[in-house]
């Protein structure tokens, strides 16, 4: 019993840190994005105004 329960801590705990990183790349590219399309809209804003 005390091994199975071993076995699903490890995989769990595997899992866990996998989902985190995966986590933190997918905040941190939409961020990027964010900048970058922010940057854009304010380059572009000396077009609309007058």
């Amino acid at each position: 019993m005390e091994e199975r329960t071993y076995t699903i801590m490890s995989r769990t705990g595997g899992w866990n840190i996998a989902i985190g990183v995966f986590t933190m790349v997918l905040g941190i590219t939409a961020g990027v994005l964010l900048v970058i399309s922010g940057a854009k809209l304010l380059q572009g804003r000396s077009k609309i105004m007058f």
